[in-house]
């Protein structure tokens, strides 16, 4: 097995979870996941080792599918849901229909709005989440709480004011 394959079965799974959290389409996000480690491969003289590996490939995988919206403008960033997945913290906001949680998520500001996002939808671990943002585990479960902890009082306020 060469560097390259055992980069690849070490992060994929990482980067492909990243995406979905992003554009919520198996499709799309496995060939966006391809391509990350295309580019990954051709421009690997450009990593210096100052960030986690899988920081850099989720950096490069941001930017392809930034690359891949602007090419294909009719395909909405976060589409329709595609997969049932029921993470433990999904389970927090099961009363709620999911359109409406992504809309009160959207209106999160950041990072509260992405964190969340890639916790529940693309089940990534606080140490995974804190690599993304060039933070720590404990950053990254600190944020995740207060976000939601956000989220919960929104929809508190408006459930009292009716």
């Amino acid at each position: 097995m060469t560097v390259t394959d055992e980069i690849y079965q070490k992060y994929a799974r990482t980067v492909f979870r990243f995406l979905m959290s992003r554009v919520h389409n198996e499709d799309i996000a496995e060939e966006l996941t391809q391509e990350t480690f295309f580019q990954a491969v051709r421009t690997i003289d450009r990593f210096d080792g100052s960030c986690a590996l899988s920081t850099w490939l989720c950096a490069i995988a941001k930017n392809q599918l930034h690359e891949y919206c602007r090419r294909h403008p009719q395909t909405e960033e976060v589409s329709e849901y595609t997969q049932s997945v029921q993470s433990s913290e999904e389970t927090v906001f099961t009363a709620m229909e999911r359109v409406e949680l992504m809309r009160r998520l959207h209106m999160l500001e950041e990072p509260y709005r992405e964190i969340l996002l890639l916790r529940i939808y693309g089940s990534l671990s606080f140490r995974e989440i804190g690599e993304i943002f060039s933070k720590n585990e404990n950053w990254a479960r600190v944020t995740y709480y207060r976000g939601r902890a956000k989220l919960r009082k929104e929809i508190e306020d408006e459930t009292d004011s009716m």
